[in-house]
């Protein structure tokens, strides 16, 4: 496990009028990943962005896009999020036939590869992923929406994940994504997560507040 607890902003909360801007602030203001939620209204309900504007924010950070697949079918559009200059790419067991095929792609492109887990998604489904994953993604809210309010159930699935990555000897990232707050971060990382997305609490108050945010959702702030 890496040392120390890292934040990925979620751009879904962010001002989508000014983007780029956004994610130069959060990343001025000390984020590890830029977390961006891809959502085709079908797969969840919502619709979000596309390789386009993935690609027009690469410039503007050169921090871990940390980019979260929520559409299905989800093969065809892998590669086009890998061109568009994704860093980790993670996607849903429910979004494709075969996701041991869809984790080789991921990494054939050069890319991290992630798997995320929903509410109702048991963590066995990781046991036969595991020596290809670079992240376990846990939902703590069902996905869709930002500022939703974390399930507390989720707590003993990311406990039993810390259990499988730590005995695989793997460096396997933990990340948590929903309803991660000052009130909540410290459950989720006593849990043993070692990434939290934080959307909603992290852009709260505008940029001039990003820096306090994301320290006090890592703990190190006031």
């Amino acid at each position: 496990m890496q040392q120390g607890t890292r934040i990925a902003p979620s751009i879904l909360s962010a001002d989508f009028a000014r983007l780029g801007e956004e994610v130069r602030a959060v990343d001025e203001a000390g984020a590890d990943y830029i977390h961006i939620d891809v959502m085709d209204g079908h797969f969840v309900p919502n619709l979000t962005i596309g390789p386009d504007v993935v690609k027009a924010l690469r410039p503007h950070s050169r921090k871990t896009f940390d980019v979260h697949l929520m559409i299905s079918p989800v093969d065809a559009f892998v590669p086009a999020f890998a061109d568009a200059g994704a860093d980790i790419i993670t996607v849903h067991p429910e979004a494709g036939p075969h996701t041991h095929r869809t984790i080789q792609l991921i990494k054939s492109l050069g890319k991290k590869a992630g798997v995320s887990l929903n509410p109702a998604t048991p963590v066995d489904v990781v046991d036969h992923l595991l020596d290809q994953l670079d992240l376990i993604l846990v939902m703590s809210v069902n996905p869709g929406f930002g500022g939703q309010a974390f399930i507390p159930g989720a707590l003993k699935k990311i406990e039993a994940l810390r259990r499988k990555i730590d005995a695989s000897g793997r460096d396997i990232d933990l990340e948590v994504d929903g309803g991660i707050n000052f009130d909540t971060a410290p459950a989720a990382i006593s849990a043993g997560a070692d990434v939290l997305v934080a959307g909603t609490a992290t852009f709260a108050g505008g940029s001039g507040n990003y820096a306090a945010n994301i320290g006090r959702i890592r703990g190190t702030g006031g």
